[in-house]
């Protein structure tokens, strides 16, 4: 059944009356329509549709015309296109304001106006209705109930609306999240809008994993005390060894959530994105951890503490950058809200990667200190 059509179609289902004697004895020859959009399909014109569109009686003349488009300029979503109705409310044609302005005063709405050339239903698709603004080049479209009555006129700006939420909708199915896009629409408002205790149900859990990270952390320190009190300047670097992984890890899983949202990553297959991110990890690590550890060589005097410097922030972003795109992927493909459990996921397991890989070099460069 076509339900984008010019005023010539064949009828359609979901009939809405306005009614007559009140477009007559009110509004004399113009309405504003003030239906409500309930009753309707989602995602459908009639949903969409705003009621604040301007009509003339094809009856009027272009003076009393312009006098009740001027009463209504103040309520209508648009003025420029102005529609024209028969009996019943049933849509004639369409009269721009430029032409209404310029015709002769005495003359007929009838003789001036045009043929709309094109309407849709309010059971057509918004997609479709998107489609009918790109053929158009319009700034509205009118929306008809089955007996071609006017209902209501979609907007260039609600289509441009639909247009991007629909983008956006395509660019989560190409990336294999088109089942969560509703659900992280629920978590979004939950975490904004919900109450105290739905908020601690969903960050808690997370929160005290992190919590749990940081006490093996704690007991990884412990481990290697020894170490420490044999020399103290190993200690200093546990910051920025912990920091600069940490830093990575949060930039790691931005681009995978972002690529994800563009389309630019398929969350399904992952790989090249993946293995991309960790050489962009190791090579940061390579940037930033020579000079770091021919700084702390220098800063301390032991050589061998700067090699184990430079040699745990190569693999501790390496690593980090790894974990960055692994847990977010892996909460997805699980279900779990990630906006909520990647970052304390990832911080706890890079706490203890990052102490382990540090105190392993320290052990492994520093043997004969220790």
């Amino acid at each position: 059944m076509n339900n984008v059509r010019g005023t010539e179609s064949h009828p359609i289902t979901s009939p809405i009356v306005i009614d007559n004697e009140t477009f007559k004895d009110n509004f004399q020859g113009v309405t504003t329509g003030t239906t409500p959009n309930t009753g309707y399909e989602p995602e459908t014109a009639g949903a969409l549709m705003s009621p604040n569109f301007t009509a003339i009686s094809r009856d009027l003349t272009i003076e009393e015309a312009l006098a009740q488009v001027r009463a209504q300029a103040r309520t209508a979503e648009n003025i420029y296109t102005v529609y024209v109705v028969g009996p019943e409310n049933r849509l004639d044609g369409v009269i721009s304001l430029r032409r209404l302005m310029i015709a002769d005063p005495h003359a007929l709405v009838a003789a001036v106006m045009t043929q709309p050339a094109m309407c849709v239903t309010t059971d057509t698709d918004q997609e479709r209705v998107v489609r009918v603004f790109q053929e158009l080049d319009s700034i509205s479209v009118p929306v008809v109930n089955s007996e071609n009555q006017l209902v209501g006129i979609v907007t260039v700006d609600d289509a441009l609306d639909v247009q991007a939420d629909e983008a956006t909708e395509d660019l989560y199915f190409q990336g294999g999240l088109a089942a969560t896009v509703g659900k992280e629409s629920e978590r979004s408002e939950l975490m904004v809008r919900g109450s105290l205790w739905r908020i601690w149900k969903v960050r808690l859990p997370f929160l005290i994993l992190a919590v749990l990270g940081g006490l093996v952390a704690a007991i990884v320190v412990e481990r290697f005390e020894a170490s420490l009190n044999a020399v103290a300047a190993v200690a200093m670097f546990i910051p920025l060894i912990m920091n600069i992984g940490g830093s990575v890890g949060t930039q790691s899983s931005t681009v995978f959530a972002r690529g994800v949202a563009m389309g630019h990553i398929d969350i399904n297959h992952f790989g090249k994105a993946f293995f991309k991110e960790v050489g962009v990890g190791a090579s940061l690590g390579i940037i930033t951890g020579i000079p770091s550890g021919l700084l702390a060589a220098v800063w301390t005097g032991l050589p061998a503490l700067g090699m184990a410097v430079g040699a745990a922030l190569i693999a501790t972003m390496t690593v980090s950058a790894l974990l960055g795109f692994v847990v977010p992927w892996f909460l997805v493909k699980i279900g779990t809200d990630h906006a909520a459990g990647a970052a304390p996921i990832i911080t706890s397991i890079k706490d203890i990667t990052a102490l382990l890989i540090y105190f392993a070099f320290v052990t492994l460069f520093l043997s004969h200190l220790l």
